[in-house]
């Protein structure tokens, strides 16, 4: 029994730990919540993706990079606050998709996050016609532990030219 309940013990903490670790969403392309921006710079050097822009908004930093990898990743915007990442954001586009195939994704992604972090939480459903440009936003929320994951699709639209984009938000809160 002395052997048992040490044993025992062991596993439950080790559970716990586990448990603990999978109540946080981490950021992608394998970076950790508060890295420096030498180690996401270096990185993304290494990578071989571009900083087109470095812009300071309030108390925070903005990069906007490209060269991400990825399909239909057209940019990616890093956050920072205090030098410390803090949000990952990813916005993909796809010109030559129709507004079904947009849709499909959506819902493929979605079911995704869904299936991993639980029901998302619809956080955006609207249509705008009232001027000449339609609009159409569609977002979801995950909420995980301490970090928030956001899905969006958002469309514009002015008789033959339209703009779409998905994007995957990764926040740490």
């Amino acid at each position: 029994m002395s052997r048992i309940l040490p044993t025992g013990l062991v596993a439950f903490c080790l559970a716990v730990s586990s448990a603990r670790a999978a109540e946080e969403l981490l950021p992608p392309f394998g970076f950790r919540w508060n890295d420096s921006m030498a180690r996401v710079d270096a990185v993304l050097h290494g990578a071989k993706a571009k900083i087109v822009s470095r812009e300071k908004k309030d108390n925070r930093e903005v990069w906007t990079v490209e060269g991400l990898v990825h399909p239909g990743l057209r940019r990616t915007l890093f956050n920072f606050k205090a030098r410390a990442l803090l949000g990952v954001e990813l916005q993909y586009e796809y010109p030559d998709w129709t507004i079904e195939r947009y849709n499909q994704r959506m819902g493929e992604i979605r079911k995704y996050f869904d299936e991993k972090y639980g029901t998302g939480k619809l956080v955006s459903r609207s249509r705008d016609t009232d001027t000449d440009v339609i609009q159409t936003l569609v977002g979801y929320q995950w909420m995980v532990g301490g970090t928030m994951l956001e899905l969006f699709y958002f469309s514009a639209q002015h008789d033959t030219l339209v703009y779409r984009t998905i994007t995957v938000d990764y926040k740490a809160l």
